[in-house]
Order: C-alpha cells, then sequence, then structure tokens
C-alpha cells in the first residue's frame, strides 16, 4: 500500500511537470531581466532623477548585494517553509518591487522597488534550482537544468538589448510595466498547479550563522562592486571603504566556514564539497560567471565609448550571441544526458578562450561583424561549460544535500558576477592610467581613445587567463554515475 502511494506521488509529480516548470522558468526569466535591465537605463536615469553616477550605482550594487545576502539564508528557507510558500512569497515581492519601480518618482523609491525586486529573485533561484531536482529523474536532468540555463544566461544577457528597444520608444517606467504581466501569470500558474514537494526539516535557526552569512557574503559583494564601479563611482581598492568591507567580508566568511563545519545542523552545509565533482562544477561555474559577466561589462563599455555606436546598437551587437546561448542551453542538456559532460567542458572552455585571444586584440577599427562572429562563438562555449558543469556536479550529492548545494551554488554565481565585473574594470583603468602616463599629451582624444583600448585589451587577457585556469581544471571531470552519487563519500572515490 505504502510503495502504491509513492508511486502516485512521484506520477502526479511527473504529471505536473509542464506547468511546474512553466511557472518557476518564466518568473525567474523576468526576475533576472531585471538584474541587467537598467544597465543601458543608468546614464539617462541620472539626468532624469538627478543623482550622480556614484548614487545610481546603487540601482545595481544595492539589487546584487540582495541577493549576496539572501541567497546563501535560501537552503535553510527551503527546509523551513514549503514550496508554495516560498514560491508565493517570492512572487508578492517582485510583483510589489515591479510596481513600485513602474510608478518611482524618486531615486530612493527606485531603490526601495530594486530591494524588492532582488528579495523575490534571491527566493525564487534557489527554489528553482531544487524543484528541478526532486521532480526530474537523474538520467532526464540535464534537459531540465538547460531550461534553467536558458533562463540563467539568456534573460540577464537580454536585459540591455530589450530595454534599449524600450527606451528608444517609451520611458524608462517602461522596463518594469512590460514585466508586470508575466510575474502575474506566473503566480497564478504556481497557486494552481506547484505541489509542496520539499521535505521540511525545520533546523534549528542559527542567529550567528546568519549574521556571519550576511557580513561575509555582503561584505564581498559591496567591496568588489564599489572598487570597481565606472569611472567616478569606483572606490578603487585602496579606499578605506573598499579595504574595510573587503577585510569584515573576508574574515566573517573564515568564521561562517568554521561554525558551518563544526555545527550539527548547519545553515549551509559545506560538507557538500566532500563531493568532488560538486566542488570542480562550483570552480567552473565560478570561472565561467566571471569570464561572462567581465565580458559583458566591458564590450558594451567598450562598443559605445571605443567605436561610438549607440546603446541601442551595442545592445544588438550582442543580441545574437545572447540569443543563441539561451536555445543552445536545452540542446547541451540533452548531450549531457546522452554523453556526459567531460567532452563538452573542455570543447567549450577551448572555444572560450580562443574567443578572449582574438579581444584581446580588438581595437577601434574592428568589423562590428567580427565582434557579432565573436561574441557569437563565446556564447556557444559558455553553453557547454555552464549547464554540464551544474548538472553534473550537482548528480553527485545526496537529496539531503540538495537544498545547500543549490544555495552555495547560487551564492558563488552572485559572488562571481561581482568580482569578475569589479576585477575586469580595475584592470581597464589602471591599463588606461599606464598607457596615458607614458605619452606626452594624455589628454589629446586620440590618446584618450588608445589608452582606452590598451586598458579593454588588458581586461581581455584576464578574462583569457581564467579561461585557461578552467581548461587545465575540466580535464578533471568525470561524469557521474546513476545511483553512484549515495554513497560516495568524495575524495574516497
Amino acid at each position: 500500500m505504502k510503495a502504491g502511494s509513492v508511486q502516485d506521488q512521484q506520477e502526479t509529480k511527473q504529471y505536473k511537470v509542464l506547468p511546474i516548470l512553466f511557472a518557476m522558468l518564466l518568473s525567474g526569466f523576468i526576475g533576472l531581466f531585471g538584474e541587467t535591465a537598467l544597465n543601458v537605463a543608468l546614464t539617462p536615469l541620472m539626468t532624469l532623477l538627478e543623482v550622480g553616477p556614484t548614487t545610481i550605482q546603487w540601482l545595481t550594487t544595492g539589487y546584487l548585494l540582495v541577493l549576496g545576502i539572501l541567497v546563501p539564508v535560501s537552503g535553510m528557507l527551503l527546509q523551513w517553509f514549503t514550496t508554495r510558500q516560498l514560491f508565493t512569497t517570492s512572487l508578492i515581492f517582485s510583483i510589489a518591487g515591479t510596481i513600485v519601480a513602474a510608478i518611482a518618482p524618486s531615486f530612493e523609491i527606485l531603490l526601495v522597488a530594486r530591494v524588492l525586486q532582488a528579495v523575490g529573485t534571491a527566493l525564487l533561484l534557489p527554489l528553482m534550482f531544487n524543484t528541478i531536482l526532486v521532480i526530474f529523474p537523474i538520467e532526464k536532468r540535464g534537459a531540465a537544468m538547460g531550461l534553467i540555463g536558458l533562463v540563467i544566461m539568456f534573460a540577464p544577457a537580454s536585459g540591455p538589448s530589450i530595454s534599449g528597444l524600450i527606451l528608444a520608444n517609451l520611458s524608462w517606467h517602461w522596463i518594469f510595466w512590460i514585466s508586470l504581466p508575466f510575474f502575474i501569470i506566473s503566480l497564478i500558474c504556481g497557486l494552481l498547479f506547484l505541489p509542496n514537494i520539499s521535505k521540511l526539516t525545520k533546523p534549528k535557526i542559527d542567529v550567528l550563522s546568519i549574521i556571519l552569512s550576511t557580513l561575509g557574503f555582503g561584505g564581498i559583494v559591496y567591496g568588489f562592486s564599489s572598487a570597481g564601479g565606472h569611472g567616478e563611482t569606483g572606490g578603487g581598492w585602496t579606499s578605506p571603504v573598499v579595504v574595510t568591507t573587503l577585510v569584515i567580508g573576508a574574515l566573517s566568511l573564515l568564521l561562517f566556514s568554521i561554525r558551518q563545519l563544526r555545527m550539527k545542523q548547519p545553515m549551509m552545509d559545506l560538507r557538500a564539497f566532500r563531493y568532488p565533482m560538486f566542488t570542480i562544477g562550483l570552480i567552473l561555474i565560478f570561472i565561467c560567471m566571471m569570464m561572462m559577466l567581465s565580458s559583458m561589462l566591458i564590450l558594451p563599455m567598450y562598443l559605445q565609448q571605443g567605436m561610438a555606436v549607440t546603446a541601442l546598437t551595442a545592445g544588438l551587437v550582442l543580441l545574437p550571441g545572447s540569443l543563441l546561448n539561451g536555445f543552445l542551453s536545452p540542446v547541451m542538456g540533452r548531450l549531457f544526458d546522452k554523453f556526459g559532460p567531460k567532452w563538452l567542458v573542455i570543447i567549450g572552455l577551448a572555444i572560450v578562450a580562443i574567443v578572449l585571444f582574438m579581444y584581446t586584440g580588438i581595437t577601434p577599427t574592428t568589423a562590428l561583424s567580427t565582434i557579432i562572429t565573436m561574441h557569437v562563438f563565446m556564447m556557444i562555449g559558455i553553453s557547454m561549460i555552464m549547464m554540464p558543469a551544474q548538472t553534473n556536479g550537482l548528480n553527485q550529492l545526496p537529496p539531503e544535500y540538495y537544498p545547500h548545494g543549490t544555495a552555495i551554488m547560487n551564492t558563488l554565481q552572485q559572488v562571481s558576477g561581482a568580482i569578475g565585473t569589479a576585477v575586469a574594470v580595475s584592470i581597464l583603468s589602471a591599463g588606461q592610467t599606464r598607457f596615458l602616463s607614458n605619452v606626452t599629451n594624455p589628454e589629446s582624444p586620440e590618446n584618450q581613445l588608445a589608452g582606452f583600448t590598451s586598458g579593454v585589451q588588458n581586461a581581455f587577457v584576464f578574462a583569457l587567463v581564467l579561461a585557461v585556469i578552467g581548461l587545465v581544471i575540466s580535464f578533471f571531470v568525470k561524469r557521474v554515475k546513476v545511483g553512484s552519487q549515495q554513497g560516495q563519500q568524495g575524495p574516497m572515490h
């Protein structure tokens, strides 16, 4: 009788897979689209809201900061609240934030709206991963994770292009008005079809862990974001605020890690790192996100400032690669299910390394068609790395580690974005300054452009070094055998 009821339960889960996926993926897409949609609008918003570049940057930094603080706690939330409760709360925050942003009359209210939106996205991302790990059997997980990959890669990549189109025809408020109906559709779909699928263990809430996690991840994200702000926004690495927040962040993370390893019921179970494929997958994702997000920041900057194209053109140049990356993610998922991760990841990193090597020679005379082609190949490479590394890593974890594994993975994705963009912008500025200090007339437009180009090339050298490190690591990837992950205590294998 009992076995039958478990089987029935399994079948109902299978039966509702499509509407559950639809609700999760649609809300995840719009949430992550919001992460980058405002980037193109920051310059006009400075004039409209009468604030400087340092202040306007908070619309992005504040958003990333909330994600960096909340995502680590999500592993615990998944064990305290039901799937439906978390999904509904996440969507209510997203809808509230979107409405407030759409009608925001001032910078302060827009910032509050961004924080509300970030809370919604931070609750949703780990929930989306955890749900897919539970409702799909291990042999079909690659294709399902490929769909998540489509959302996670394509949404932020398409943000600047779509909002560029909106801004060309409508006011910035419409970036939010257009997002609103999609959130409402997701909420209705989730309420109708989403069952409670996670097992509630209600671990003891450890306040000290939450404080250390907040100071640790918050400090790292804030420190790096402040150090690498654009132009006058950047505090630079020597700024007291940057140094202090990074030191506090690093010390808090160290204490947080020690505490988690000593606790019986940790908030974020770092014992997941005992599984070698999970750890390797995590390192590859970290490197991949740093490469992708740093080049996604540097390339549009160079197109607009170095090649003098409009924001809309810059968005459109990046669109084919972003679209292809999104569509290829599920294809890579199916290839992963069939052939495993190793060669997908190795070939992907080799392609990315070649493209980044070509980017190090970029100049103002480089044809736009060449940049589009290189970006397309880079995005093909990234789609071959992200999803296989992620799925293979999570597949090695036993089910009780799923909430922790997804929380660790999502947290590191947010942190890697902040670190990658900050380091890239710092390298760019340093390269530009070094070039201009060696010329006789640093003020001339020709030298300014040459200095900027030199800085951009240096930033791509940084991304290339990351790709080469990733390529070396990728040779250690092994396919996790179905059913063997339960008993594997990592290093023993």
